[in-house]
């Protein structure tokens, strides 16, 4: 398809589809207005039958959780298809050599890039790993913190270059921790079933609202969803950079 017939294609689904949209955006309601119930229950609620501070995580972590168990292998299964796709025709071989491509020469980075990224990946490591922690309390969640994590590995490659960050960033290693965060997400689903519950009934200790260790499973669904995006980021981090290689002959 060439690219004008692209272009056409595209006008014509917007001319089609932005009357809708248009009549969508007219009929919103106000900033801070809105006329269901839903939230204001749960804000009533959630604090007392949860032991939660952070009503959004109680919302995606336990009365709608079956929604971010879809969500978190959609992620899954999108990092898994890319993985096939790129893996599959470079095969299984890596190397310590920077990534090439024809025609075009490899930069270093400068100074000032490698200090700022040396300074800034350990803070976002450990800023994720807060968020995913606290999300019961405060706004994040595994989601979230596990994007930060993942963020914080790609600066690690910019601060450190790619033979560094190579050695450490290991397919073999973040594929299982990938699909161990994706188990334990529904082992919490399927666990309480094993004791008469429903599935993702939260039958933990709910613990102290406002403390750590608060509203039961779903700080384990958090720590199972940030493992899972964590990996998955750093999965497509590796395949994205190993697919830019030239092959040397050096490949081990």
């Amino acid at each position: 398809m060439s690219p004008a017939i692209r272009l056409i294609i595209a006008a014509a689904a917007a001319l089609v589809l932005l009357p809708a949209i248009v009549l969508v955006l007219w009929h919103m309601p106000g900033f801070g207005d809105h006329s269901l119930p839903y939230g204001d229950e749960i804000n009533h609620a959630a604090a007392a039958e949860r032991h939660v501070t952070n009503m959004v995580t109680a919302v995606n972590f336990d009365y709608r959780g079956l929604d971010t168990i879809g969500e978190e292998y959609m992620l899954l299964a999108a990092v898994t298809g890319t993985v096939v796709l790129l893996r599959g025709r470079r095969g299984e071989n890596v190397t310590d050599a920077p990534a090439t491509v024809q025609g075009r020469s490899i930069r270093s980075p400068s100074e000032g890039v490698v200090l700022i990224c040396r300074l800034f990946a350990p803070i976002l490591l450990l800023f994720g790993i807060y968020m995913a922690a606290h999300a019961q309390l405060t706004p994040g969640g595994g989601f979230q913190g596990g994007a930060m994590i993942g963020s914080g590995m790609a600066l690690l490659y910019l601060g450190e270059g790619y033979a560094t960050w190579g050695r450490v960033m290991l397919s073999h290693v973040f594929d299982p921790i990938e699909a161990v965060g994706a188990l334990i997400f529904i082992l919490a689903g399927f666990g309480p079933m094993v004791v008469g519950a429903h599935f993702l009934e939260n039958i933990l200790p709910l613990g102290q609202t406002r403390a750590l260790l608060s509203g039961g499973l779903i700080l384990i669904e958090n720590f199972g969803v940030a493992l899972a995006v964590t990996a998955g980021f750093v999965l497509l981090l590796v395949e994205f950079l190993e697919e830019t290689r030239v092959s040397q002959g050096e490949d081990s």
